[in-house]
């Protein structure tokens, strides 16, 4: 019977190909915490990238891996700045290096696009490499500058970015210059550069020098931010979209509640001034407030911005599981962001119902304005006079599309058949798959588990077909199918998934997506597996489900829902394969007829198809004798065999059941085969029957004799055959046949028979008895056959035993040892030779598992009790024992001695064991112990000698050596091996070598006595690597041990052409790589290189002079070797080598001339050796020394003679040469003489300092805390803006009547608006400057003005400022460009002043302000240490020689005790003064102790108190400078000192305030300026003059003639050695404060100030803009700017920054330092001579280094009062003013002479043309 499917078809039908689509996931091999964080893929080319920790991939779309880069981790530290030098960073460790920013640059014109990485590393700068290999670098920096610092250097804060393309407008001149920069939106990190923007734009092409691929440059444009830390932007995503560029971001609301929440914000693309920056907070349902992904795609075909939210945990910014889908439409998000601009253009920021809707962000000075109705229309990207950034106060809200309880992390979007889906990652590895409804609600259809607990990145991407979603979790990358539609088989799975890809396409038959489906246009052709009302065309039943394929009949199908066709289309039925037929529709009924019976395939038939027809379900019947199975009732030949379902019961169907005889059937002999079968019956014809056997492929028939017994059943007896074969045993299958039809059509029953030959492998008697009784074999005449084939009568019994071989020939006395017999009828079984095997005598037990039959047995010696020889002998049964040829000894072997008896405990030693018979049993019997441990054999046994290696041990100490023959064991006596610990390697010098090799390697350590072969082993692969395999080797030298501690090993020689790997000592076992001694690697060098000592005649001999030393020349001579391990030899004696440096080497050979030790030549030649090189220089003949034939006399005059006309030359050269060199030689000089001297006040500058060192330590701690006295900012700003004013404008108020205050404040209001067009603003600067009366202190003055005013629009102030040095350099440049700067004669140069002050406070107080401190107490500290004048402000201390007191001052040092009130109890406190200090002094020195820590200005004043000193109960007296006691002499009155009052060391004093009535009394102290020494005045007019240490003026007791002698000039100018000792003095102690000082300032090892950079960049620009290319011009610019404008100045001012008191003699100190600092700053050459002022030869030696170091380093304000003070100078000049404002035309459009006239109206009524 024959299964038919039946199928309708469309006779119209198309066949589509149908594509599978399967899941490939990729586990990248990364390490453990190399997570992967960004995926980019590149859509023409199918690539993907994906970036992670330490590592980047490149793969296929299949994702297989094409370039994988390592990227770190490297040494660094977020604290320090690249490149990173471990000696200038302490804290750099090995640091993982996390992807930031991956993405594309695409292709420019011709040029290939490229992939952008920037990592966490180095600051976060970027690579640029090539997208079809990214280990192919394109760019790459090794020395980044400050300005390349783009991604977060720290792993958590988050950064992001997108490339733009912009017109190039600065650049290139001409038109169609593209811009390609790059936006970064990055968080605050609180490590390295604190001053990167939240955006910046960065430059990645055109990158022409000195510009750099993503450098953040000025122009470019960034988001300038109040506080970096308060608006810590956590970036989500950066997009562009149409003209702009978004930024998705989440942060602290500054503005309002201060809770975290979402921002989107916008700026156009091609604003590089950021004024079109505008941002919105984005609402996501119910308190979804931390953006974690987004999407830009489209919702119902317009684009939209899917955000995944998650819900903030109270008020900080960490996102909990609670998260959800928001979708924001673009055109309602910039509809939103336009509102909040023209707000804030238009109306102030405030909407029509007084609501705040707008308002500036990020705690700039910009505000909302009421410009002109059409401003955004007219600027819609902003302009210079727009409020910028600006923030809506009213949020874009959405409701959420989907939530969820774990947290999402990614969004992806596609498109489907007009529906939006949705795929969104979570945190647990999950993708949801999302239909996104028009309305913005959501349907979840699918989760897809992709990375079992692994957070899906936030980079989720569709391929270019749309057809998989690559996921990215932490460390694997996954391709997903976005559906399964093609896994559907059939409609109902099909329209089970609820897939809005699939539907099932009807005509087709397959689950595909929408638009496969050829008609889905059509209704019933595409079913939407979305759509719950859709349902299968299905078959509802059909009419008759089987048939006989004999017959025809008609076939009904019963269909719903079928598919609309067209007139030109039917259906029609098909059958199995074959051809269609048409179908009759009718309703829903088809009806076809079934197909023709010669159309349906033949059936199988076959004997063996009987029970397979009779049991099937088809009804079908077997006719036995046609082998036909049939649907009829009957056959053509009677017999019919029913279907089991018609009669049931047990089958009839005939067969052979059973095997009767044996299955043993013996080759070469008749034997009968009998088999039994059933239900025969049908087959009468008795003589048809056949036995056929098969052997090997041929086929053999035997007639079959058959017997029927009365249960129907047969026997058939097959008759004889004789096969031959040469096995033992063949099986073979054996079948009975009716007629002749083959054995494999009608085998009713096959069963299978052995055949087999007894003689086939039976060589011996013992083995043919072996064989099974059942097979009959026997032994017969000398061979084995089957029983009845034997003619004569079988052997009973076997020959005697054979032995061939015994193995081994002897064994020890114990036995133990296996000895194995081969030879033939050694038994039939195991149990045959028990008992009958003996060796030499003795019993020999048997093994069952090594005895084979017949011919091998295996037995186990026994004790012999002595030594003895004999045969061996096996014994079977009653026959005689065989016997063997060999003899088989008893042998007692001994051990002797072993060598060494020590060694390392890891092993490695090889021991050598000495003995006798050391070769009895067996090598394999042979076994060393030491102790537990096994001793391997490394060498042939010999009979006397043995070798084992030692393994290692797990303790130290002795053990036995035990020596097992078998089991019989033997020991060395009296002797133990001791295990020691291991040799421990802890120095190995030198660390390099040449190529030659055979440099000693000195190596120390302990233990190194017990290493038995030390080695030095050096691992070499060559250069060139071959690509079938890697030649690597190991060359190796054996090492020399000294002693236990040392030992020498001489380098291994490498070849040049291969490169060291590797370099190892191998001690016995124990293996010490090179790196792990002192962690640096060892080195080869190339051989040095000798230069033959003849070297324009090499062949010829080097004529040498007796007594003077022979100089080889050559290169690189010391670069692996050292002076002492080279020997040279001349001859047979050595020369010895007096120096070696890189290029020479100087020997000095014997007095006499060697011998030659080589036969070809007489001469001696040089060689010399070095390690293993030898290099032979030449030959080498001595100039003869035979006696000259000049007599003696002569030779003496002739001397003479020669040597008077050489002296005379030699005096003309040298008095001609003697003036050029005399100045070279002055300043050498007197460089030397300083040398001299500071080496001579060295050690007492060494007491000195250390005596500093121990006060400032104390300081420090004071400095550490609160005790840096840093002035406020707004007095330091004071100080330097306006140095000198009494009162600063900063502190005034407006002095104004009230009734005009308000309108005169709103003119100053106006005036500040119009100061902030820069047009009028530099207009206004330069119509002042153009002014004759403007002078250069009204310049300063305005200056200081403009920069209160605009303090709070630093940005602006920038650029105004620049804007006007751009003025000032087209000025120099005309002239001289190396004066610019030079001194501050325009508004600009102070106002640069200003600027520098401005940017660089948090500097000093961060940085230099603490090292300038330090500075200022040890100044002051050392100056107090000596006596200082208090009249003339001359101290025995000091820096500054017109500041030197020279005179001998005799003083001795006391210690006062100060009472000192603290609260209520009186403390005593220690404080040393001098006792030639005058009152002022030491109130002075006690106020310093006692008010260390607290700032000058809080202290109270030292004439607002009076010194006591108290003696006894009642003594008190007040100590003046001035009283009745003063000492007058003449016209000189003496200040008072403690001297004066004999106040004794150790006296009890207090400061007490002054009373009221001893105010006049004594002398008026006048103060200048808050500074500098009391100056004593009062006495002057009574003639008096006043004198301290030195009267002022020369003493009128000289005689005039002597006053101006030249002798006395010249001693003047002379400095006498005493006094400059005491500046050296002076200069070594201070000598590290100045230098902290120096190195603060001008140390380029951390981030200098963004300011100096920027500012430095700026004239950089400058230079290369106005073509000057001469750096020294740059280099002045710079240092006008910076050291020689600000630092100098703060230098000279310490007060400036610092709230200190500078006394005159530390003012002349501290005014040495800035001229050494001015001197540092010059690019000119320091010389210095005789002449030189006294405080350059000072530093002289130091200026150098400081130049080193210039060189490497290249709030709340008054403004209204500034206001009104600038106002003045604008009504001084205002018709000047007016006039420049009008004749511009931009001033025109802008309207700025009207608008400067409305504010004189306000400001003091004037009336103007209004």
């Amino acid at each position: 019977c024959l299964s038919l499917s039946l199928c309708l078809s469309l006779s119209a039908c198309v066949s589509l190909p149908l594509s599978l689509s399967l899941s490939l996931s990729l586990s990248l091999p990364v390490s453990l915490g190399a997570a992967l964080s960004h995926l980019v893929l590149d859509p023409g080319a199918g690539r993907l990238y994906a970036g992670g920790v330490d590592h980047l991939y490149q793969l296929t779309a299949d994702l297989e891996v094409m370039s994988h880069v390592r990227t770190g981790p490297h040494l660094d530290s977020p604290d320090c700045l690249p490149p990173i030098v471990p000696q200038e960073c302490p804290s750099a460790t090995p640091t993982h290096n996390h992807n930031k920013l991956l993405l594309m640059e695409p292709a420019q014109g011709a040029g290939p696009g490229s992939l952008i990485v920037c990592g966490s590393l180095y600051q976060g700068i970027c690579d640029k490499r090539s997208l079809s290999n990214i280990s192919q670098l394109i760019y790459q920096t090794s020395n980044p500058v400050d300005t390349q610092y783009v991604a977060a250097n720290d792993p958590r804060v988050s950064t992001v970015a997108v490339v733009i393309t912009t017109e190039n407008k600065q650049e290139g001149g001409g038109a169609g210059g593209v811009l390609r920069l790059m936006l970064v939106g990055r968080g605050y990190t609180s490590k390295g550069p604190g001053d990167i923007p939240p955006i910046t734009t960065r430059r990645l092409s055109p990158v022409v020098p000195p510009r750099r691929a993503f450098s953040q440059e000025e122009e470019l444009g960034k988001l300038v931010v109040g506080s970096y830390s308060e608006y810590n932007n956590h970036f989500v995503k950066a997009v562009a979209h149409g003209n702009h560029v978004y930024f998705l971001f989440s942060r602290r609301d500054m503005w309002h509640k201060k809770e975290y929440r979402t921002y989107a914000s916008r700026l156009c693309t091609a604003d590089r001034s950021f004024y079109s920056y505008v941002e919105v907070p984005l609402l996501c349902g119910n308190g979804y407030n931390l953006a974690q992904g987004a999407w830009l795609g489209n919702h119902s075909g317009e684009p939209a911005l899917f955000v995944v939210m998650a819900t903030g945990q109270a008020s900080t910014p960490v996102a909990t599981g609670r998260s959800a889908l928001c979708v924001y439409g673009m055109a309602e998000l910039d509809a939103m962001l336009r509102r909040a601009q023209e707000v804030c253009y238009t109306e102030g920021g405030r909407g029509s119902s007084g609501q705040e809707e707008a308002y500036i962000e990020y705690a700039v000075s910009s505000k909302c304005l009421k410009l002109p109705q059409d401003s955004l229309s007219e600027y819609p990207c902003g302009g210079e006079h727009t409020p910028n950034p600006i923030a809506s106060a009213v949020p874009l809200p959405a409701t959420t599309t989907f939530t969820s309880t774990t947290q999402l992390t990614a969004v992806t979007t596609a498109t489907e058949a007009g529906h939006t889906i949705a795929f969104l990652g979570d945190r647990e590895g999950r993708l949801h798959k999302v239909l996104v409804r028009s309305d913005g609600s959501g349907d979840l259809y699918g989760s897809v588990l992709v990375d079992s607990g692994s957070a899906v990145s936030a980079d989720l991407l569709l391929d270019d077909s749309q057809q998989h979603v690559y996921v990215l979790t932490n460390s694997r990358l996954s391709k997903v199918p976005v559906s399964s539609c093609e896994r559907q088989t059939d409609c109902q799975s099909c329209l089970a998934v609820r897939d809005p890809y699939c539907g099932w396409c009807v005509l087709e038959g397959r689950c595909s997506r929408k638009h496969q489906c050829q008609r889905h246009v059509q209704p019933n052709h595409w079913l939407w597996s979305f759509e719950p009302t859709n349902l299968c065309v299905t078959v509802q039943s059909l009419q008759p489900a089987n048939q006989s394929k004999d017959e025809q009949t008609q076939v009904t199908l019963s269909v719903v829902q079928l598919p609309d066709l067209t007139e030109a289309e039917s259906l029609s039925c098909v059958f199995g394969l074959l051809p269609p037929q048409p179908a009759i529709v009718a309703g829903t009924s088809i009806t076809c007829q079934s197909p023709a019976p010669e159309l349906l395939p033949p059936m199988l038939t076959g004997s063996g198809e009987c029970l397979a027809c009779v049991s099937s379900v088809w009804g079908c019947n077997w006719c036995p004798l046609d082998q036909l199975c049939t649907h009829n009732h009957s056959c053509p030949n009677q017999h019919i065999i029913l279907n089991q379902r018609e009669s049931p019961g047990p089958t009839s169907c005939p067969l052979v059941f059973a095997l009767q005889s044996s299955a043993l059937v013996p080759l070469g002999l008749s034997t009968t085969v009998v088999l039994q079968g059933r239900n025969l019956d049908v087959y009468t014809d008795e003589a048809q029957y056949l036995c056929v056997v098969e052997i090997e492929g041929v086929q053999f028939n035997l007639t079959a004799a058959v017997e029927k017994t009365h249960d129907n059943t047969h026997t058939f007896t097959c008759s004889p055959h004789q096969p031959s074969g040469s096995q033992m045993g063949v099986r073979v299958p054996l079948g009975v046949l009716w007629r002749t039809i083959s054995l494999a059509d009608i085998c009713f029953l096959c069963y299978t028979v052995q055949l087999y030959d007894c003689s086939a492998g039976q060589s011996d008697c013992s083995q043919c008895r072996a064989v099974p009784e059942e097979y009959g074999c026997v032994w017969c005449s000398g061979s084995c056959v089957y029983n009845q084939s034997c003619t004569s009568v079988p052997a009973d019994t076997c020959p005697p035993p054979q032995i061939t071989q015994v193995l081994p020939v002897s064994g020890p006395l114990e036995g133990g040892v296996l000895v194995t017999i081969t030879g033939s009828n050694l038994g039939m079984k195991y149990q045959d030779v028990m008992g009958g095997v003996t060796v030499a005598g003795v019993q020999c037990l048997p093994r069952a598992e090594g005895y084979q039959i017949s011919t091998r047995v295996v037995c186990e010696l026994q004790s012999s009790g002595k030594e003895r020889e004999g045969p061996v002998l096996v014994a079977v049964g009653t026959t005689p024992p065989g016997r063997s040829t060999q003899m088989f000894t008893y042998q007692d072997p001994q051990l002797l001695d072993l060598v060494p008896d020590k060694g390392p405990v890891s092993g490695g030693t090889r021991l050598t064991i000495r003995g006798r018979q050391l070769l009895t049993g067996q090598k394999s019997d042979l076994t060393a112990f030491l102790g537990p441990q096994p001793c391997y054999f490394v060498e042939e046994v010999t009979d006397t000698q043995l070798v084992c290696q030692t393994g290692p041990s797990n303790q130290t100490g002795g053990v036995t050596l035990r020596l097992l023959f078998g089991k019989a064991e033997r020991t060395v006596p009296n002797v133990t091996f001791r295990y020691l610990d291991d040799p421990v390697i802890t120095d190995a010098t030198p660390a390099e070598s040449f190529y030659a090799g055979g440099r000693v390697v000195m190596v120390t350590g302990r233990n190194l006595g017990v290493v038995q072969q030390p080695i030095i082993s050096v691992w070499v692969e060559p250069v060139v690597v071959q690509r079938v395999k890697r030649r690597r080797r190991l060359v190796s030298e054996r090492c020399s041990v000294l002693s236990s501690s040392q030992m020498s090993c001489p380098t291994p020689a490498v070849t040049p052409e291969v490169k060291v790997k590797g370099v190892w000592f191998q001690l016995d076992n124990v293996r010490v790589h090179y790196e792990t001694i002192k962690g640096k690697s060892f080195t080869y060098y190339p051989n040095p290189e000798f230069f033959p000592l003849n070297r324009e005649a090499p062949d010829a001999p080097y004529r040498f002079k007796p007594g003077g030393v022979i100089a080889v020349e050559g290169q690189h001579l010391t670069r692996a070797i050292s002076r002492q391990e080279v020997t040279a030899r001349l001859g047979d004696r050595e020369c010895e080598v007096k120096t070696l440096d890189n290029t020479h080497l100087y020997c000095e050979p014997p007095e006499i001339q060697p011998l030659s030790v080589d036969d070809s030549s007489e001469l001696p030649c040089l060689k010399v050796f070095m390690g293993n090189l030898k290099v032979d220089l030449g030959l080498v003949q001595y100039d003869s020394d035979s006696l000259s034939v000049v007599p003696l006399a002569a030779q003496i005059s002739l001397g003479a003679g020669a040597a008077v006309i050489i002296l005379s030359v030699l005096v003309v050269i040298l008095m001609y040469r003697r003036k050029s060199k005399q100045a070279l030689r002055d300043y050498k000089k007197v460089l030397l003489q300083l040398e001299t001297l500071e080496i001579n006040v060295g050690d007492q500058c060494r007491k000195e300092f250390t005596d500093l060192m121990t006060e400032m330590m104390d300081l420090s701690s004071d400095v550490g805390g609160p005790g840096l006295p840093l002035l406020d900012y707004r007095t330091y700003a004071e100080r330097v803006f306006f140095p000198g004013q009494q009162v600063a404008p900063l502190s005034r108020q407006l002095d104004l009547p009230e009734s005009r205050r308000q309108t005169v404040e709103q003119g100053l209001q106006q005036l500040n608006n119009l100061l902030n067009n820069k047009l009028f603003l530099t207009r206004f600067i330069h119509t002042l400057e153009a002014q004759q009366g403007f002078s250069q202190r009204d310049r300063g003055y305005v200056a200081s003005l403009l920069t209160m005013a605009l303090h709070d629009k630093l940005e602006y102030f920038t650029e105004v400022m620049k804007s006007l040095l751009q003025d000032l350099v087209q000025q120099y440049v005309a002239k001289n460009p190396k004066l610019m700067l030079r001194r501050t004669e325009t508004v600009v140069e102070k106002m640069l002043t200003n600027w520098m002050s401005i940017c660089l406070y948090s500097f000093l107080k961060e940085v230099a302000g603490e090292p300038l401190y330090m500075l200022y107490r040890a100044i002051k500290y050392q100056v107090d240490k000596g006596p200082v004048d208090s009249v003339t402000g001359k101290a025995k201390r000091t820096l500054n020689d017109s500041h030197l007191l020279r005179e001998d001052i005799d003083y001795c040092a006391m210690t006062l005790t100060v009472l000192v009130k603290n609260g209520v109890e009186v403390q005593p406190c220690p404080v040393k003064v001098l006792d030639t200090d005058t009152i002022t002094q030491v109130k002075d020195k006690i106020l310093d102790q006692v008010y260390r820590g607290a700032p000058f200005s809080q202290r109270p004043a030292a004439d607002s108190l009076d010194l006591e000193w108290r003696s006894g109960q009642a003594g008190h007296l007040t100590l003046s400078d001035d009283d009745v006691t003063a000492v007058v002499q003449g016209r000189w009155k003496r200040v008072n000192t403690l001297q004066h009052y004999k106040v004794p060391d150790g006296a009890t004093v207090a400061l007490i305030p002054r009373s009221q009535s001893s105010g006049g009394v004594g002398v008026n102290q006048v103060f200048q300026t808050g500074e500098k020494t009391p100056m004593l005045e009062g006495e002057e007019e009574e003639g008096l003059r006043l004198w301290h240490l030195v009267k002022s003026s020369e003493d009128p007791e000289i005689p005039k003639h002597r006053k101006s002698s030249m002798r006395e000039r010249e001693r003047a100018k002379a400095i006498p050695e005493i006094y400059l000792t005491r500046l050296l003095s002076m200069k070594g102690t201070l000598q590290k404060f100045v230098d902290d000082v120096f190195v603060a300032i001008l140390s380029t090892k951390r981030p200098p100030p963004i300011a100096v950079r920027f500012f430095f960049d700026f004239l950089d620009d400058m230079a290369e803009k106005h073509g000057i290319d001469d750096p020294e011009t740059v280099h002045i610019w710079k240092t006008n700017s910076l050291p020689l404008r600000f630092w100098v100045n703060i230098l000279k001012n310490p007060q400036f920054v610092l709230d200190v008191q500078v006394s005159d003699s530390i003012d002349a100190v501290l005014s040495v330092i800035a001229q050494t600092f001015i001197d540092s700053c010059t690019t000119s050459e320091h010389k210095v001579g005789r002449d030189s002022p006294v405080n350059k030869l000072l530093y002289a030696r130091e200026i150098p280094r400081y130049k080193q170091l210039v060189e490497s380093f290249a709030s709340e304000m008054n403004s209204l009062v500034a206001l009104h003070e600038l106002y003045k100078y604008i009504n001084k000049y205002y018709d000047q003013i007016i006039m420049s404002l009008e004749e511009d035309s931009s001033g025109q459009k802008m309207q700025l002479a009207y608008r400067l006239q409305q504010v004189a109206a306000l400001v003091e009524n004037k009336v103007t043309d209004l």
